[in-house]
């Protein structure tokens, strides 16, 4: 099975979104590819489509927004269940986002025949913040996104090695190998700053959005916060170490 996680850029046509695609095979996801420098909807988009014979992808980005106004419901979900461990959501309403890119690329994916949550060819709104609290079994959010560049290098690597310890998981093997293994590399980490150092945040996020499909696709426990019609949110609900 093919598969694909994205990190996507959804406010702002300026910034970068990181693309990591995988093979599934048996109890096996091997990293196949990543791209962290990948510039507007259309040409996520054009990402995707040249992935021969991608059957799921894991966006973390709001692909449903049908509020007026307040948070949608899986936003308000996620908060009362992970607020107390610092992993809320921002809120996504159609008058804050009229035109929001993400919703416009989920829906280029629903005509392409990926479904919401189910079918032969899916996608699924994921968010990375909770999700790594499940899957390595943490008291609270990992900040590896705001402080100092320090403190967001240090943040990196705590990530990095996370992902390096699913090469031997029971319940989904992550295998990354070769070029892929720089993102990984505590003293890369060390010796980039700017926005190397964000490339490297938006790549390690993609990856992980990419386990994440990886988990869904083999049917590993988890949580819809929401539904398919106002918005919803997956969140594996296995601790993967």
């Amino acid at each position: 099975m093919i598969l694909a996680g994205v990190d996507l850029a959804w406010q702002s046509e300026r910034n970068p979104s990181a693309i990591a695609s995988g093979r599934l095979v048996d109890n096996t996801l091997t990293v196949t590819g990543i791209d962290a420098a990948v510039y507007g909807i259309d040409d996520v988009l054009d990402n995707l489509t040249a992935i021969k014979d991608l059957q799921g992808v894991a966006i973390d980005a709001p692909l449903i927004i049908n509020n007026a106004s307040g948070q949608r419901i899986c936003e308000t979900g996620i908060g009362k269940t992970y607020g107390s461990r610092h992993a809320s959501c921002h809120t996504s309403n159609t008058k804050l986002y009229p035109d929001a890119k993400s919703v416009y690329l989920s829906q280029q994916l629903l005509d392409m025949g990926f479904e919401h949550l189910k079918g032969e060819r899916w996608q699924i709104e994921c968010y990375p913040h909770p999700a790594i609290i499940e899957m390595f079994g943490l008291a609270e959010r990992l900040k590896y996104k705001k402080g100092r560049v320090q403190e967001k290098r240090e943040g990196q690597k705590v990530l990095a090695n996370f992902l390096l310890r699913l090469n031997e998981s029971d319940e989904l093997a992550l295998n990354c190998q070769g070029e892929f293994m720089k993102i990984l590399d505590a003293s890369y980490i060390d010796s980039i700053g700017g926005q190397a150092l964000k490339s490297n945040e938006d790549a390690l996020d993609a990856v992980v959005c990419l386990y994440i499909a990886g988990l869904f696709s083999k049917n590993s426990n988890g949580e819809v916060f929401g539904d398919s019609d106002s918005g919803y949110i997956w969140i594996p609900q296995s601790n993967c170490l």
